[in-house]
């Protein structure tokens, strides 16, 4: 019988308890930087596994994001990686930023992140156009924000003076006329994002995915931030990109599973606290990992955990 969505959560919402008795584990979790979506997270999802199974010990890496996390997934120097499944598509055909083909299963998808294009309340940009020739970054180096920002602008055809600061460093920046809008992929809201507004009120931009999944495919959404989210009231239509958490094909099938089922069962205790109410682990959604393969062992889990 096919895994699917509905008999998927039937399943695991019925399913209580964890079989996991394994020898002691280490795993790291590749994350983000601080004060964004993927590091909160990752702090939660290595807490509820040491819970869970009290003989494995989660530690959480810091890095710049998607791009790094692959890396360092992929070089056996973390265990799980979150990353963004533009990133890990075109990891997986060698595609730049990616100077060989690495290919990582996913475990689960976890999450959205929303792609925020910032510019001063204040200022009298309206469109990704009117930064035309302007100093705009573009995420750190090594993050997903940093990959999608080259395609934003390829697609638009927009030429702007790209710099690439971590978030804390754009945000200031952006505060001190450095730049004069800054990208960052994560969750709603953020709160480096939510600092900003209060201190010089902060606006977000529509971004149009139309031609990035012409040129991309399916791995963008068209998605939109709800009004309230940031102090500006109105609603902003922007680029939606699927969260996964990949894992190194050498983590033990054992790892796979705890992690697995931490997903499935404490979902509700893995969103971070600046997100509570704009976003959920939804557990119907996590086995859909396309283009990303999920991993074997993690699809025997979803379907052990289906009864």
């Amino acid at each position: 019988m096919p895994l699917t969505r509905r008999l998927f959560l039937a399943a695991a919402l019925a399913t209580a308890g964890c079989a996991y008795t394994g020898p002691d584990r280490t795993v790291r979790v590749a994350a983000g930087e601080p004060g964004g979506f993927y590091v909160e997270f990752a702090r939660l999802l290595a807490a509820e596994l040491a819970d869970a199974y009290p003989s494995t010990r989660a530690s959480v890496v810091e890095t710049l994001g998607s791009v790094m996390n692959i890396a360092k997934v992929g070089a056996g120097e973390a265990d799980l990686g979150l990353v963004l499944v533009d990133a890990m598509t075109a990891a997986q055909d060698g595609a730049p930023p990616f100077p060989r083909a690495t290919r990582l299963p996913a475990l689960g998808r976890v999450y959205e992140n929303y792609m925020q294009l910032v510019v001063p309340a204040r200022s009298r940009y309206r469109t990704l156009a009117d930064l035309a020739g302007r100093r705009v970054s573009l995420g750190a180096t090594g993050s997903g924000a940093a990959l999608f920002g080259t395609r934003m602008l390829d697609a638009a055809g927009v030429s702007v003076e790209v710099d690439h600061h971590p978030l804390a460093e754009a945000a200031e920046a952006l505060r001190t006329g450095g730049v004069e809008a800054l990208l960052w992929s994560g969750g709603l809201p953020t709160p480096a994002l939510t600092d900003l507004d209060d201190a010089i009120g902060i606006r977000l931009l529509d971004l149009e995915v139309t031609e990035l999944r012409r040129r991309h495919g399916a791995v963008y959404d068209r998605v939109t931030i709800p009004s309230g989210t940031y102090r500006d009231a109105g609603e902003v239509t922007t680029v939606g990109v699927p969260n996964l958490l990949v894992a190194s094909p050498a983590v033990p099938a054992d790892v796979v599973e705890a992690t697995v089922r931490v997903l499935v069962q404490r979902a509700g205790d893995l969103v971070p606290r600046q997100a509570l109410g704009t976003q959920y682990l939804d557990v119907r959604s996590l086995i859909d990992t396309a283009p990303v393969p999920l991993h074997p062992r993690a699809a025997e889990a979803y379907r052990e955990l289906r009864g």
